[in-house]
């Protein structure tokens, strides 16, 4: 079966309760689980939390809970994998057998079950192990400068920083929406960030990362542009 995993612990600091604060009217984690049952693919959407208030509005939003995360995987260095394949053994110990699962980030009100279905798609039909959202830089990262501790400019790389946008690669970067594995993938530890993973490309008005208040003002002001300009209201 196809199972999501929804990490969603409850210690974040930078936006406290950050997993279920209200995001354009509702809990910002209704947007993963509503994309991942729209997209028709789980057998099981299982939102892995070690906070009881998280865990009552995941299944409020129709996400289950069958398990509450233990305390070694609630740290800040608890990294994506160690919580998916968490959630997959725990399904295998009760009886039952996990072939794809779908890291969805609970921070993610842009993705769309269009995207999760490609995703898949694309996973299944290759012999890689992941697919997982990516979306474009809007500079070229070549033509990047860093300020020094003298208050003054330099390239991080100087033999591109008087070429043209257009001749120099374009760079992606993760769009940190959803992660594709085989389950098998996952248990074995492999390594996303690197050949063994396809690239499911973003358009860049579908992507912000919410890590500050900053952010999620910006994530706001763009879900609402988009709604505007999808439906003529906000």
């Amino acid at each position: 079966m196809n199972i999501a995993v929804i990490p969603a612990r409850g210690g974040s600091k930078r936006i406290p309760k950050k997993n279920i604060k209200m995001f354009a009217g509702k809990p910002i984690i209704s947007y993963s689980i509503a994309a991942a049952l729209s997209c028709g693919l789980f057998d099981r959407i299982v939102v892995s939390t070690d906070d009881q208030k998280i865990a009552e509005v995941a299944i409020s939003c129709g996400a289950e809970v069958p398990f509450m995360r233990p305390p070694t995987l609630s740290d800040d260095f608890t990294g994506t994998n160690a919580v998916v394949s968490h959630a997959i053994r725990w399904l295998l110990d009760h009886g039952q057998q996990v072939s794809h699962a779908c890291c969805i980030y609970a921070t993610a009100p842009f993705v769309r079950p269009d995207f999760l279905r490609g995703g898949f798609d694309k996973l299944v039909k290759s012999d890689k192990s992941f697919a997982f959202s990516v979306t474009s830089f809007p500079f070229p990262i070549q033509r990047a400068i860093r300020i020094n501790h003298g208050e003054t400019v330099e390239p991080f790389y100087p033999e591109y920083i008087s070429w043209r946008s257009q001749d120099l690669e374009e760079a992606y970067h993760d769009a940190g929406q959803f992660y594709w594995g085989r389950s098998d993938a996952f248990l074995n530890d492999e390594t996303v960030f690197s050949h063994l993973s396809i690239p499911i490309i973003i358009p860049r008005y579908l992507v912000q990362d919410i890590d500050t208040m900053e952010d999620w003002t910006r994530a706001e002001l763009m879900y609402k542009a988009l709604c505007a300009s999808t439906t003529g209201t906000v």
